[in-house]
């Protein structure tokens, strides 16, 4: 059964509950719409009520089963502001809880920080940055994470390395120029992010233009630093390096460049690039090159899961993007 196929079945399995705040684009709403008719998650829409119906009738999406939430219901919003103050320590005063409760992206993540939902969904008409924010804002960063980051999955053809045709990458479109105890985080989740995702076992490449001490200079220190943090946070997760590329992916290689014991060396299924030159054009490379499918990029490091989308993603990519971000739920609840 071929990816998509796979992590369609699990999201059908076990159904997530997602909040989309830019519902009123019809692209998205095509997304409600491909989403519940497949049963892939049960969809909330946030806005303006009368103006998400209008949408979803020139969409023709079938709202029956979606939950519409209209922030224009006075009422409906008092409610939940009411509910949303009275959690413990509650950061905002009754003002802003009202104020932020009829945007549509805080609405979403006021949402889910009272686990109405279990994702928030969108990126469409705004930044990553704002998306980051948000997430920041009303649900925090998990245990031990310094640094929100990202994660994609290949798939390569004509390649066999570990995990197949499969490699998880990261980061490569949040963090730009990480210090070695964010390199470190983004290590650990991007392991944890493979696992819920993929169900792996992750073997994390930290990669550098040197391998196991064949160069030296200020960047490589950056790297070795951060291999240290994220075996000294968690020893029970295989991180390993530095490494250069083809040490990482390729046992030969490894076997004539890494004179030592290695859980990871020619065998990662993920690799974590050193800053975000290294990793967009890295990206670039293989997508152009090997014609590879790139899924993701996802956000991680949240207390739950919060997503950003690309805002040139065709339906079916976004379709797919909430597909995996339901499938890390599950394991997130799991965990």
């Amino acid at each position: 059964m071929a990816l998509r196929e796979q992590l369609r079945a699990k999201a059908a399995a076990d159904v997530q509950k997602v909040a989309f705040f830019e519902a009123d684009d019809p692209k998205m709403m095509e997304v409600v719409g491909e989403l519940t008719k497949a049963g892939l998650s049960e969809c909330f829409i946030v806005g303006d009520g009368e103006t998400l119906r209008g949408v979803a009738e020139q969409a023709g999406v079938d709202l029956a089963d979606v939950h519409v939430v209209d922030l224009a219901d006075e009422e409906a919003t008092e409610a939940f502001a009411v509910r949303f103050e009275a959690v413990p320590d509650c950061q905002f005063k009754s003002k802003a809880i009202r104020r932020r409760a009829k945007k549509p992206m805080d609405r979403c993540l006021m949402m889910q920080s009272l686990g109405d939902v279990d994702i928030t969904f969108g990126g469409l008409c705004c930044s990553t940055g704002e998306v980051i924010l948000g997430g920041m804002t009303y649900i925090g960063l998990a245990d031990g994470v310094d640094t929100i980051s990202s994660l994609g999955i290949f798939n390569i053809p004509g390649w066999e390395g570990s995990e197949g045709p499969l490699l998880g990458f990261g980061d490569a479109a949040v963090c730009v120029s990480p210090d070695p105890e964010q390199l470190a985080s983004i290590a650990i989740t991007s392991a944890e992010t493979v696992r819920a995702l993929m169900g792996w076992e992750p073997r994390v490449a930290m990669l550098s233009y040197s391998t196991d001490g064949s160069a030296e200079g200020e960047l490589v220190d950056k790297v070795r630093e951060a291999v240290r943090i994220a075996q000294e946070r968690r020893p029970d997760l295989a991180v390993d390096g530095e490494f250069q590329l083809d040490s990482a992916i390729r046992p030969e290689i490894a076997a004539k460049k890494v004179r030592r014991e290695s859980a990871v060396a020619g065998k990662a299924n993920v690799l974590v690039c050193p800053d975000i030159n290294v990793g967009n054009i890295g990206v670039k490379l293989v997508q152009n090159f090997a014609h590879a499918d790139a899924y993701g990029p996802m956000l991680q490091g949240f207390k739950k899961i919060v997503c950003d989308c690309s805002r040139s993603a065709p339906v079916s990519e976004l379709v797919g993007n909430v597909v995996m971000s339901c499938v890390r739920s599950q394991a997130l609840k799991e965990a």
